[in-house]
């Protein structure tokens, strides 16, 4: 009876658990086992759940981000030279003073876009800091605050910064990699991401009104029927005109030249670019609007998404002095003191 007591009383006996912080090289000892735990002196994250990192799908999204962004330089490319060629020859006919306002718009525009796309895409997006790590003497208490360890660069990762595996490294506000610049948009280049939203949105505006224009000045007559069919009253007389015109446009189109099949080609392209675009721009002003990036955003899901929401956010951004922020109102004292 005694030994079944003494068993009892053993097995029930918990010893610590005893494991190494990754941060500062101090052994800690913990109550239990626990996969995921914080270091009390350099306050960095230990998880033990992370397996082995695979690399094995790097080289498809090489070659993807690749493909992505020939086939944009490509387009860029054919808009400039397509615009230059159908454009040109009617701006000219109609003022040598249109075409010269025409000519230095053309390289402006051009000259912006491909500048920010080129800031964007082939400029770092922001490398995280050099930290101290691993030696207790060299490491001071709090240097390594909720840091953890990334497993596929080997090194420190701070709280602001996300690994990405396409780029293969670690990248600092890290807002989300954009296959169409092939980099990830961080805090180093996310200023000229924003610049070359605004330039292209711009220029295919600009591209959109000038095919327009050189599309109508161009388009053969309109061979209209007679009149005499149309009859009726409201929708039914509206549902015939209309498809009076398109048939109209339909037939017509079958003249063009190969200049007007491509001003045709450059004002869809245009249009549809500068909706996506525009879209895009107007998530990533809302984001910066709130202080966060996008996956901050969708690692915060869920909270109150108006805690951070300010306009001096995206004075900041851009780089304002901070003498200019005290003119504008605080957005988030001002929306306690109406829920109050």
């Amino acid at each position: 009876m005694a030994d079944s007591v003494n068993d009892h009383f053993v097995t029930t006996v918990t010893e610590d658990n005893e494991t190494t912080c990754w941060g500062c090289g101090v052994p800690l000892l913990l109550p239990s086992y626990a996969p995921i735990f914080k270091c009390g002196w350099c306050g960095a994250i230990t998880n033990e759940n992370v397996g082995k990192p695979e690399r094995k799908y790097h080289w498809w999204r090489c070659l993807r981000d690749r493909s992505f962004v020939f086939t944009l330089c490509v387009f860029v490319l054919f808009v400039i030279c397509g615009g230059v060629w159908a454009v040109y020859p009617v701006v000219f006919s109609i003022s040598y003073a249109c075409g010269i306002f025409h000519s230095i718009t053309t390289i402006i525009l051009s000259i912006t876009t491909i500048s920010t796309f080129s800031l964007a895409a082939f400029r770092c997006a922001g490398a995280p800091p050099i930290v101290v790590w691993g030696s207790y003497p060299a490491v001071g208490k709090g240097d390594l605050e909720n840091y953890t360890f990334c497993h596929y660069c080997s090194k420190p990762k701070s709280p602001r910064t996300h690994h990405c595996r396409s780029c293969g490294m670690c990248i600092l506000d890290m807002d989300h990699h954009c296959p169409f610049i092939g980099n990830c948009v961080g805090a180093a280049n996310h200023r000229y991401f924003i610049a070359f939203l605004l330039t292209a949105i711009v220029s295919s505006i600009y591209v959109s009104i000038m095919s327009t224009y050189a599309g109508l000045y161009i388009w053969p007559s309109l061979p209209y029927r007679s009149a005499g069919h149309m009859n009726g009253s409201g929708r039914a007389l509206a549902f015939r005109a209309v498809k009076e015109v398109v048939i109209a446009l339909l037939d017509s189109a079958v003249l063009l030249s190969a200049r007007g099949l491509v001003l045709v080609y450059l004002l869809v392209s245009s249009v549809s670019v500068e909706m996506g675009l525009s879209i895009l721009l107007w998530q990533q002003l809302c984001y910066i609007y709130e202080g966060e990036t996008y996956l901050s955003h969708l690692s915060s899901r869920g909270g109150d998404g108006s805690k951070g929401r300010d306009c001096k956010n995206i004075f900041r951004f851009f780089g304002f002095p901070y003498s200019i922020l005290k003119y504008f109102p605080n957005n988030r004292s001002a929306w306690k003191r109406h829920k109050k």
